[in-house]
């Protein structure tokens, strides 16, 4: 791609940010926020038909409508994958499979004979991960002494003792005390079909390996001989303790974490308990459910499909900063709508953070509509940078943004990096349970976090507080070799390093600093012929596919952000806005079907629907901001 005169260009950009922002704007809800789809991938409507199917409430329309999106996912190959054009994935296939016998395909239909083949040839349901076999568990197609044991005593350790339930990261505490029930009371209510022919007839996969992981296999047999025992002085006050811990932390919505896993197996663990389907706990759950479905017509008839999670805060934030790059002003209607909502969304209450942070004032703000217990650190950073922009027009924004910057000023981890949603979560010792086999189970500090934080401090005016100079040490000591940055939010080294980079010029970094020049290298050795940017969610399992992918729309923008804080002058930002340019659709957003978010590397994809177009936005909103151009 040429690079189009400069003049050319400039007017060429303004044109495509009064297109974006209109389209973005018309987006808003009349409450004030921004809330785009998260897709992932079709265990989400597998497991809650199962779910239904266990708890005998699954309806014929439901079940056609989300199997009729199930069938549209499946690719040529028979395989379904975790993300758009990914490969086929075991484990997901087989949860597909098992969602369509029970909608009535044919077992020996084309399309699943087709999957089975791709089942057996990669080892059959004896090699899928522990939570699929968990779900066949449940309906008598897996051995429950075939499992890792998970006994619920788990809830009496204190958080100073390895491997208690604060070890864990806050998805996976959530996850793992519902499944301790689950597992120790071992149901089993049989489908009206088996699925043996998934089976090769193997052993289950072991992945012991070393010392603790084989000590920890020592243990497991352990746990399983004491579950053998006819007696068991505390199972009874397990039960109660961990019932208690799970409706403590049922959130507004009826849902747990504002996320699919804690949220399903809580639902189960209490139903096992005897919480009847009518008792309030279980019936908002199960209609929290219903807010986020998706449904919509298709050309084969209505569809129907679970989100994972929703991002209204998250989508909110970025909506806010997006359109203030690209010149809106602070007090036009959309913005003070959404300054006022994102105010009310503080969390002044105490979470689950407080076992690690015990004396910091609560503050915060989560990720989704409905989250109280776990505020997440990147959230409260972003909320933040948006507000401080809208302050003098928002009631009440500077007292919520002074709480904020405090709480998350604490949430900083020893090591000088901030995480997620806790402090200090780094234990790494639960990471080699049998269990542990699919997902992030600890919240270490993470550079994109870190990274949104020091620049948060930096436009506070906190550039030089000890905090600031902590995180600054944290982040350049995590800077790769090549000079890029893991991305553990986002796909994957583009995202963090097009966080890193803005990041250290806001807190004054020299432009010329050696990690900023080896950031800006390596992003202009990554980018592509065409002027844009992406990189393949491989890149976190196969080091090959590091910076290399198709562009995309939130990529391209992510790098363009990195480049453009330290030089905007450039050939490569020219080349990568005009191709921001040439993308662009007539509706003014743009297109992104390739996956771009990360829920765990290696295992589970998002992608964010909002996120095609705030970051171009705010890219071409900066890159305009430094020719003077007003729109």
């Amino acid at each position: 791609m040429s690079t189009p005169p400069r003049v050319e260009l400039a007017d060429a950009v303004a044109l495509a940010v009064v297109r974006a922002r209109e389209h973005l704007v018309s987006r808003q809800a009349p409450e004030g926020w921004w809330k785009g789809e998260l897709r992932t991938n079709v265990t989400m409507d597998a497991e809650d038909l199962l779910l239904r199917q266990f708890l005998g409430i699954l309806q014929t329309d439901e079940l056609e409508q989300a199997a009729r999106w199930i069938r549209s996912q499946q690719r040529d190959d028979g395989t379904w994958a975790t993300f758009f054009e990914g490969p086929g994935d075991l484990s997901t296939t087989i949860e597909a499979y098992a969602a369509l016998r029970l909608a009535g395909d044919d077992a020996d239909a084309p399309h699943m004979t087709r999957a089975r083949g791709f089942v057996l040839a990669h080892g059959g349901i004896e090699a899928s991960r522990v939570f699929t076999r968990i779900w066949l568990a449940l309906f008598g197609e897996w051995a429950w002494d075939d499992l890792p044991a998970m006994p619920p005593e788990l809830v009496f350790l204190p958080p100073w003792v390895p491997l208690n339930v604060y070890d864990w990261a806050c998805w996976a505490r959530q996850t793992v005390v519902p499944i301790t029930i689950v597992a120790t009371l071992r149901p089993r209510r049989p489908l009206p079909f088996t699925l043996a022919e998934l089976r090769t007839g193997g052993g289950p996969a072991s992945s012991a390996s070393g010392l603790i992981a084989k000590a920890f296999g020592v243990l497991d047999r352990v746990l399983k001989a004491y579950d053998r025992l006819p007696v068991h002085p505390l199972r009874g006050l397990a039960f109660r303790r961990a019932a208690e811990w799970i409706v403590a932390r049922q959130e507004a919505d009826g849902g747990w974490g504002g996320i699919q896993p804690p949220w399903v197996y809580s639902i189960l663990a209490l139903h096992l308990l005897g919480y009847p389907l009518e008792h309030p706990v279980v019936t908002a759950a199960i209609n929290g459910l219903e807010g986020f479905l998706v449904r919509e017509p298709t050309d084969q008839g209505p569809v129907r499909r679970l989100e994972a999670c929703q991002s209204p805060v998250w989508d909110t934030c970025l909506a806010v900063t997006a359109l203030l790059d690209a010149g809106a002003a602070p007090d036009d209607p959309p913005l003070r709508d959404a300054g006022r909502w994102l105010v009310a969304e503080e969390i002044r209450t105490t979470g689950d953070w407080a076992v690690r942070r015990p004396d910091l004032p609560p503050s915060g703000w989560a990720f989704e509509f409905a989250n109280d217990i776990y505020p997440d650190i990147d959230d409260a950073a972003e909320v933040i940078l948006s507000l401080e922009r809208l302050a003098a027009v928002i009631p009440g924004a500077d007292a919520a943004i002074a709480r904020g910057t405090r709480w998350t000023l604490g949430m900083q981890s020893r090591d000088g990096g901030w995480a997620a949603f806790d402090a200090d979560n780094t234990r790494r010792l639960i990471e080699q349970l049998p269990f542990c086999d699919f997902g992030a189970v600890i919240d270490p500090p993470s550079a994109d976090v870190t990274a949104h934080v020091i620049e948060l401090l930096g436009h506070r005016g906190l550039a030089e507080s000890q905090a600031a100079r902590r995180g600054v040490a944290w982040l350049l000591r995590a800077q790769e070799p090549d000079g890029s940055w893991f991305g553990r939010w986002g796909a994957n080294y583009v995202y963090g390093t097009g966080a890193a980079v803005p990041a250290l010029v806001a807190v004054g970094v020299p432009r010329t600093a050696p990690p900023v020049r080896r950031a800006v290298r390596w992003l202009e050795e990554h980018q592509a012929a065409d002027g844009g940017w992406g990189e393949d969610l491989r890149s976190y399992t196969d080091d090959a596919w590091r910076g290399r992918g198709t562009p995309t729309p939130s990529q391209t923008a992510w790098a363009l952000l990195a480049l453009i804080a330290v030089d905007p002058e450039t050939d490569a930002v020219a080349r990568g806005v005009a191709w921001l340019i040439d993308a662009q659709q007539p509706d003014g957003g743009w297109d992104e079907d390739v996956y771009t978010g990360t829920g765990f590397p290696g295992d589970f994809y998002i992608n964010y629907e909002m996120y095609r177009l705030v970051f171009p936005l705010s890219a071409l909103g900066r890159f305009m901001s430094t020719r003077s151009v007003t729109v």
